[in-house]
Order: structure tokens, then sequence, then C-alpha cells
């Protein structure tokens, strides 16, 4: 399925399949995920009533979501989320968007201006470290061209994102996670192609990403979530739904391996976890 207000959870550091942790508020495809230890917050989605929400939950327990608040208007959905330990972020999203917003995570309310992408975009998706926030790839629509484009910012101030480098391969539609330093990003879709092929980047840097392995499945619409150790990838269209996860140790090389199963097949998902690189 693609609409969806299911929110499932995992253990990283283990394997096996997800349990289910509660609802969103409705369903809705193309969330954002971000957040910092012990808040998980969710942007965006197309769906009813509204796809500029703004929702969370508490890692620690289980249940549903509950409302943070909107954000600025943008429409951000499939856009790129980031975080730090006090903000929560997300950029670009669909018909376009360049504009990148943010909230202080433990607070709630309406999100305030960050400032923008180098371009317009959709379909990107993000990552971070303690200081920097990583967006990668995205389309324009409606000719739903990719690019290869990586932006990057500084988290703890506001203001335009500026060039980081380049992708091996231009794409959109997929997921990225991170520790503290490197960053690894999985899937999407270049089309009409479909792409398994994962990349990596040093955040601290400046430059291209290089190859790092191949998915199990060859796939778009994935989402993904890290530990300071593991980044877990789930869901995609090859065209058909999946509910595979796979997972690749961050600091290593090589071709990520099975994790377990998604309750339900499905695409576009939003995903984040209290171990992540920016916290």
């Amino acid at each position: 399925q693609s609409n969806s207000d299911t929110i499932d959870f995992v253990t990283i550091a283990t394997t096996g399949n997800t349990t289910d942790f509660g609802n969103l508020i409705s369903s809705r495809e193309g969330v954002v995920g971000s957040g910092d230890r012990t808040r998980g917050v969710f942007f965006a989605g197309d769906g009813s009533p509204e796809n500029n929400d703004i929702q969370h939950v508490t890692f620690a327990s289980t249940g549903d979501a509950t409302d943070f608040g909107n954000d600025t208007g943008a429409n951000h959905t499939t856009g790129g989320g980031f975080q730090n330990s006090t903000r929560s972020g997300v950029a670009g999203g669909s018909g376009n968007t360049q504009q990148i917003d943010f909230i202080t995570t433990q607070s709630s309310g309406v999100s305030n201006d960050f400032g923008d992408l180098t371009d317009g975009r959709g379909g990107n998706t993000g990552a971070s470290s303690p200081t920097r926030g990583l967006f990668f790839g995205g389309y324009k629509s409606p000719s739903s061209s990719s690019n290869d484009n990586i932006d990057y910012i500084t988290t703890s101030t506001t203001g335009n994102a500026r060039d980081f480098g380049d992708l091996t391969q231009a794409r959109y539609f997929f997921g990225a996670g991170s520790n503290a330093v490197r960053a690894v990003i999985g899937g999407g879709q270049q089309y009409p192609s479909i792409i398994n092929n994962i990349d990596f980047v040093t955040m601290a840097t400046l430059g291209n990403a290089l190859d790092f392995g191949d998915s199990t499945t060859v796939g778009y619409g994935n989402g993904a979530s890290a530990s300071k150790t593991r980044c877990v990838w789930g869901g995609d269209s090859s065209p058909g739904l999946t509910n595979v996860m796979d997972y690749v140790q961050i600091m290593t090389k090589g071709n990520a391996l099975d994790f377990g199963d998604l309750n339900t097949a499905t695409r576009y998902v939003g995903a984040t976890s209290n171990g992540g690189g920016g916290l």
C-alpha cells in the first residue's frame, strides 16, 4: 500500500521483522522523518486533512502520533529530513519546493524558515551529522528529471544551502542514513531506470559521493534510519510494493544484508531513529 497510517519499529542493533508502534493521525505517503533522542517527528505527507502538518511520537513508549503544529506552508512531502540535538527540519518537497524549515524538537507550534536549497526539488532525502544537514538528489516536476546534487547546511544556524558535491548517479525517491561521520544513500529512481547502488560521503568534508555497495533489492520509495553503527532501509517499489528491509555497517563498505520484513509492503516510507548521526 502507499497511503498508510502505520508506524512500525525495530531495534537497529538486532535483526528481525518490525513491530507495531501505533498510528499517524491520518493515512499518508511521502512523510519525512526527523527527531531527537526522545522524540520522533514526522513532517508532511500526501493525505487528508493536511500535507503541511507536523506530528510526533515518544521513542521510549508506543502509541499513536500527536499533533505538533504546522510547517510554514511549503509542501515538504517527499523532502529530506535533518536534525541535531535540539532542532528537526525538512528541506525540499513536492512541487519543486526549495524551502528549508525547522522546529525546536521539544517544543510545539509552527515551523520556522531556515533558508533555501540551491534549487527546488522533490523526492530528495537527507542525513545529518551533529553540525551539518545534507540533502541528496531529487527531481523536477513535471518532467521527473532527476539530479545528482548534494547540498549542505550548518544546522545550528540559518541560511541558504551550499553545494557539497554530487552523487555517483542522479536519483530520486530513496533513503539515506548516517552516523556522526558518514552518510550512506541507497536505492532510488533515475527515470525510467531503478537503482540499487549505495553511495557514501564523509559529512565533515566536501566532495562527490563514492560507491559503497549494492542494496538487496532494486527499487524506489524506500525509507532509511540509522544508529551509530548501522543504516537500515525498508520498503520500496520495483515496481511492485515490497516489505523488505536491509542494512549495512556504516563505517565499512560492501553490499547490504537482509534485516527482516516490514509488517506491510509499502513505499514512500518516512523513517527516523533516536540514535542517528545528528544526535
